[in-house]
């Protein structure tokens, strides 16, 4: 997985290229096989032995999954798909459910934990998030932000000397100003999330716990989930969070003191919704949610286990109980 050429978008360049070969080579022998049945049937001139590349079945095949598409918008999307399948990787690593050093799952049973990922890679290139708690906030206030440890992530995988070319290609692959914007936005909206329930059909396995308008948020890994996660996110980072935004509120009302009211005011005036926000949440919410201790069992599946835990994580349509 790491470096494999100079720059991520070398690598990408090739792996567009390598899969658009394997499809040309797909085509030609549904073609020859077409072709061989024809004669055998005596048919050659009854039935069309041509198959168009866009009907070639093969997921990576830019033409069967975009056949409406220019060969330039093609490439763009498969670009864009690539860039997805790399995040959505990264996440796994971070959590533990993969690894850079080794094939394959790694953490997949339920109550995994970080020594079962230790046992297995004794000295990771990129170590796995020490608690499955990982911050989605606008201001990356937190060391372990997601987008903080994306980056990390980008230099164990691809080296440091084309580092912040990597990071651009990879802001422009996904069509964003800042690699923020596709985990989080200002609004509380994420892309990030979008793409793994959807690439999961709404059944996630990295759940988001998020405040009502989304000025909050961590995710965290299933797999690793223990009766005490819920409260490691409550004490660890909203409360550490609420603590934080105090101190940036204070300090805005100071600047509109010193300063005058334009300057300061409209942030503590934004600061305090945000806050008045994360309090109703941690009290009528999360703490509460933390003191039942949930016990889930995989086995049961994504569709039992998620609703427990609402409003505290992120609704997702179609995974209520009751849905069919």
């Amino acid at each position: 997985m790491r470096h494999l050429l100079k720059t991520l978008e070398q690598t990408v360049a090739q792996h567009r290229d390598d899969w658009k070969s394997r499809s040309l080579e797909q085509q030609r022998l549904e073609i020859e096989n077409n072709e061989a049945v024809a004669k055998l049937y005596g048919l050659e001139d009854e039935v069309p032995s041509h198959v168009p590349l866009e009907r070639v079945s093969l997921t990576n095949n830019s033409a069967f999954r975009w056949p409406n598409k220019t060969p330039e918008e093609r490439d763009a999307l498969f670009t864009e798909s690539a860039i997805v399948d790399l995040i959505s990787y990264a996440v796994g690593c971070m959590v533990g459910r993969y690894s850079l050093d080794e094939p394959g799952l790694i953490l997949g049973d339920q109550g995994s934990t970080l020594q079962d990922y230790l046992a297995k890679v004794p000295s990771p290139t990129f170590m796995p998030d020490v608690d499955n708690v990982i911050p989605f906030v606008n201001d990356g206030w937190f060391e372990d932000d997601i987008v903080e440890r994306f980056r990390q992530f980008l230099r164990a995988a691809f080296g440091t000397e084309h580092f912040e070319a990597n990071l651009r290609f990879v802001e422009e692959s996904l069509g964003v100003k800042t690699l923020r914007d596709y985990f989080i936005t200002k609004s509380g909206k994420s892309k990030f999330y979008d793409d793994h329930v959807q690439r999961y059909k709404k059944r996630p396995i990295y759940w988001m716990f998020s405040s009502p308008k989304g000025s909050f948020n961590t995710l965290i890994y299933l797999h690793r989930y223990t009766p005490s996660t819920v409260s490691m996110v409550l004490n660890e980072y909203l409360r550490e969070y609420e603590a934080k935004l105090t101190v940036a509120l204070q300090q805005a009302e100071s600047s509109a003191v010193a300063d005058g009211p334009a300057k300061g005011q409209k942030e503590a005036d934004r600061l305090r919704k945000v806050l008045a926000e994360l309090r109703d949440y941690e009290h009528d919410v999360l703490y509460p949610l933390a003191t039942q201790q949930i016990s889930i069992d995989l086995d049961d599946g994504v569709k039992a286990n998620y609703p427990k835990f609402y409003p505290a994580v992120r609704k997702i349509s179609g995974l209520d109980a009751s849905d069919g």
